[in-house]
């Protein structure tokens, strides 16, 4: 593998005092799609706020194309080329489709992603610019939450729970859109419930089990029965 654009040494996440992570090891390469599985509370929300800046860690634990990251703010994550699309969206309310993607773009990174192209890869935005973002459908807000992270013209893209509460319809739309989001070159790393669709999209899976790594291996050829033990924990 070529040198890693992120890479994750021995990871630590803590709640006050509760530790939901512990010495997580990873990497991820340039251009490389990395699914995220594992059964509710593993830790696979808590290992992205961690990347994103979110939760604060040791800055040599997180290291992003070889610099330590794990105690930068939020902000400053972003403004390294990560984005993070989270769990439930968390859209602006007051805000409008459009203006909800143009905040996306106030980390002010050049790069090919604009309103224009964000609209040609969700038109139903477009049609929809001057509605308030929470008045769409929950599919429609997730491809809102994508498109306000693809304006920061991020180098890495986070995925948390992409097809969380959707109709299957809206999960193909969103997957179908993926290769386009991905295609350039970005990197990406994708926290998702269904392992069929996680396997599907991505070149390599780590599952997580009580916020350790259970399970490392390539998404192609990993069989059902090592995913199940690394899954609920079976010896």
């Amino acid at each position: 593998m070529p040198d890693p654009i992120l890479k994750l040494n021995g990871l630590d996440a803590f709640y006050g005092d509760f530790q939901a992570l512990y010495g997580l090891d990873l990497t991820l390469a340039q251009g490389e799609v990395l699914a995220i599985i594992g059964a509710n509370g593993a830790g696979k929300t808590t290992l992205l706020r961690s990347i994103a800046g979110l939760m604060a860690n040791q800055p040599e634990q997180i290291r992003y194309r070889g610099e330590p990251i794990g105690a930068l703010r939020a902000d400053q994550v972003a403004a390294r080329g990560l984005a993070l699309v989270p769990e439930g969206r968390q859209l602006f309310p007051s805000l409008s489709v459009e203006e909800n993607l143009i905040i996306g773009g106030r980390v002010g990174r050049k790069g090919p992603w604009s309103l224009s192209k964000v609209y040609d890869l969700f038109p139903i935005l477009e049609e929809r610019k001057h509605q308030a973002s929470t008045s769409l459908s929950g599919g429609q807000q997730q491809m809102v939450a994508i498109g306000r992270a693809l304006m920061s013209n991020p180098e890495l893209i986070l995925f948390d729970e992409i097809s969380l509460g959707l109709a299957p319809i809206i999960i193909k739309d969103i997957y179908d859109a993926l290769p386009g989001i991905v295609g350039g070159g970005m990197s990406a790393v994708i926290v998702e419930q269904d392992v069929t669709k996680a396997l599907a999209v991505s070149s390599r899976v780590y599952c997580l089990q009580e916020g350790r790594v259970s399970l490392e291996g390539n998404s192609q050829t990993v069989s059902r029965d090592e995913i199940s033990r690394a899954y609920f924990g079976i010896e």
